[in-house]
């Protein structure tokens, strides 16, 4: 799979605002009252435990926006799995530059690479079937599309980004419609042509109700996988499935192999651990 990495003027905003919150009014103190202004170093980033690495040119950008003259010099891909102690990437260049970006660059490193290895251990857990493995909206604030990056470099798939690019009715949007019929009636007379509508359904009867009238997809919440079976054969092709609650890497091959499309989970944004990656002299 092809990963386009995110175009800076994405990118920049974030990692400003991370660099500004650490340095606040009076910058670097520690780096500042140790280091020499004309010292320079060699460090290398390496993983500390297994995974899939993401946010690569975010770390460089981190050093590159404290000192041009740093240079991070990367020896894998975003999307790469990695072993303990494997080196991931080499920087050089002004000391104080480095040990002041190194917090901001190993944060956004370690946690976005955190998300792509929960990410390809679902992946790794559903091989052999025709499920993709896709993230929600449970994402941090002000990092949803470092995030969904992550999981694309963990080998999943996004959801929709936001509430603008696609209609998705949940179960309080039916409660105020009244039905899954009234809801996509009112969601088809009010978007435009290109606007995908998916709905959540509990139950086979709601499932019916919204294949009658016909939908883009369809999401099948907290379905055991012999009543996910059931609705994927009823749906027939007819919409996407989408199977959502409770997944885990344990779970996810009983899920996938009832036929559904999708495994949407959201604790592989707001729940994934950190992986631990460090950044040593050399």
């Amino acid at each position: 799979m092809f990963l386009s990495p995110l175009p800076r003027v994405i990118v920049e905003p974030a990692v400003r605002a991370t660099l500004l919150e650490d340095l606040g009014l009076a910058g670097d103190v520690t780096s500042a009252a140790v280091i020499p202004a004309d010292h320079r170093s060699r460090f290398v980033m390496a993983a500390r435990k297994p995974g899939v690495i993401a946010g690569l040119d975010i770390a460089k950008l981190a050093f590159e926006l404290i000192d041009p003259a740093i240079t991070m010099t990367m020896h894998i891909a975003d999307g790469a799995r990695v072993a303990p102690g494997e080196i991931i990437a080499t920087i050089e260049g002004p000391s104080r530059g480095l040990l002041t970006g190194e917090r901001t660059a190993l944060n956004f490193l370690g946690h976005l690479s955190g998300i792509a290895t929960v990410t390809a251990d679902i992946v790794d857990a559903v091989a052999g079937t025709k499920a993709a493995v896709v993230c929600t909206r449970k994402t941090t604030p002000g990092l949803r599309a470092f995030e969904k990056y992550a999981v694309r470099a963990g080998g999943g798939m996004n959801h929709r980004f936001a509430l603008y690019d696609a209609v998705l009715i949940k179960d309080n949007h039916i409660a105020v419609a009244g039905s899954v019929a009234e809801a996509i009636r009112r969601a088809k007379a009010n978007v435009g042509h290109m606007v995908k509508i998916e709905v959540e359904v509990d139950t086979l009867d709601q499932l019916a109700e919204a294949m009658e009238i016909g939908v883009d997809a369809v999401l099948l919440d907290n379905m055991s996988p012999a009543l996910l079976l059931q609705a994927v054969e009823f749906v027939a092709g007819r919409a996407i499935t989408e199977a959502s609650g409770g997944i885990t890497p344990e779970t996810a091959a009983a899920i996938a192999a009832s036929g559904v499309d999708l495994l949407s989970i959201g604790w592989i944004t707001h729940s994934a651990p950190c992986l631990d990656i460090g950044l040593d002299e050399t």
